[in-house]
């Protein structure tokens, strides 16, 4: 049988309805920028395997870094033990956190991290003896598909099923030049008639909702807002983080630091799922007592693997080293180009980009998961680009290592497709 015939007897793929797609595509090989199909075919990961492997699929520093760490200490759990991995990883990390960033926790993946990060701000306030039951979250915003994380998320089309059993939230809109003393009055109507406990964003990019950008003057207010009113604000980074926005982190186009800042994703390079939930040391102390149930008690098995934390160094090696920089900068500078060749064509009615993220809006009307994201995305994958449409928006992340050729076949690509809409 073919790997896709054996795969079809017994697997269930994530985000999908496999009574309409009963096929999946085997990869057999992944190296640079490019994975290959089983006949051989190559693709550009033009969306760098949901942002993840931003240096490059089998990078040999990583590859290297992870190879070594299994030789010396596999596993250990992490409930009363420590390595040196895990210390040496949060030690690098808190050299290019926002500076108000103090202790890490570790978990095993995106949708875990912003768990951890809800149930932190929930017990923050129950240990100081108040009840808060409500999250501030913005319209369109995805944090993940766990109940909490689910809860704060706004996209109907992953919640449906679950609406009745989640968190109370609170949403507003996305903040913009425009409406911002509305959201700002609208934020305090929420902060009065609520018991607030955290208000939870996505810095300056929406990812699942169609890489929607948003303006960090404007978060910042809603920040601030929050922060005076003592709601703890939580930065879901789990997409933007790592250098993808031009700067480290989201947040540090931020005036306000959040309180709580969540990463994965692009944290092991790809190479091992890992996440890390940060936080003030004002959040931490709230942990501290001398009764045993006031602690975190909150953990996962695999938490601060250290074969994640080996791969997550060599991944933080990388990230601000003069080659890495300066490919970010060439990727920055070649979307803004596209985003001016492209703006005025009369099948878009947005083009933008902020560091390595470009996004591309069809002026036509398109479901999340329809007919025309299926038509595009078998498009890009029959001209070797791997890119996946969100409705009518076209997006690409590429990973930072992509060459000259590579980065200008995905424009030529998207603009091609222009022709089928």
């Amino acid at each position: 049988m073919s790997l896709r015939s054996r795969d079809q007897k017994h697997i269930w793929h994530p985000l999908t309805q496999h009574q309409l797609y009963p096929e999946t595509l085997p990869i057999v090989k992944a190296e640079g920028v490019f994975f290959y199909d089983e006949n051989g075919k190559r693709y550009i990961d033009g969306i760098s395997s949901w942002y993840t492997s931003m240096y490059g699929h089998g990078n040999a520093k990583i590859t290297a870094a992870v190879a070594k760490q299994m030789q010396t200490l596999d596993f250990v759990m992490f409930s009363g033990f420590t390595h040196a991995p895990a210390v040496e990883l949060s030690e690098k990390l808190m050299e290019i956190l926002p500076e108000n960033q103090a202790k890490i926790f570790f978990n095993d993946n995106g949708s875990t991290a912003i768990e951890a990060a809800i149930k932190m701000a929930l017990q923050y306030y129950y240990n100081r003896g108040e009840k808060r039951d409500t999250l501030i979250a913005l319209e369109d915003g995805f944090h993940g598909d766990t109940f909490g994380a689910m809860s704060a998320s706004g996209i109907s089309s992953y919640n449906g099923p679950f609406e009745d059993f989640l968190l109370k939230v609170e949403r507003i809109p996305v903040p913009t030049h425009d409406n911002r003393d509305e959201v700002l009055d609208q934020l305090e109507t929420v902060l009065q008639n609520n018991s607030c406990a955290a208000f939870i964003f996505e810095p300056l990019v929406q990812g699942a909702a169609g890489m929607k950008f948003h303006g960090a003057k404007e978060l910042d207010l809603l920040i601030k807002k929050c922060q005076d009113a003592a709601v703890l604000c939580i930065a879901d980074e789990i997409m933007t983080g790592f250098g993808k926005t031009g700067k480290n982190f989201a947040s540090d186009h931020l005036t306000n630091p959040p309180d709580i800042l969540c990463l994965g994703k692009a944290l092991t390079a790809g190479m091992f799922p890992l996440s890390i939930t940060s936080c003030s040391q004002k959040v931490f102390d709230a942990f501290l007592s001398n009764e045993v149930t006031k602690g975190f008690f909150h953990a996962h098995t695999f938490s601060a693997h250290p074969l994640g934390c080996a791969s997550a160094i060599a991944g933080l090696d990388l990230l601000n080293s003069v080659e890495i920089l300066g490919k970010r900068q060439h990727i920055a500078e070649n979307h803004k180009k596209f985003v001016e060749r492209i703006t005025h064509h009369e099948k878009v009615s947005n083009a933008r980009c902020k560091g390595v993220i470009l996004a591309v809006d069809l002026n036509i009307k398109a479901h999340r998961y329809g007919n025309l994201r299926d038509t595009l995305y078998h498009f890009f994958m029959d001209h070797g680009v791997n890119l996946r449409p969100l409705g009518n928006t076209i997006y690409t992340i590429p990973p930072y290592v992509i060459g000259e050729e590579e980065l200008q076949h995905i424009y030529d690509t998207i603009e091609k497709a222009l022709d089928i809409v």
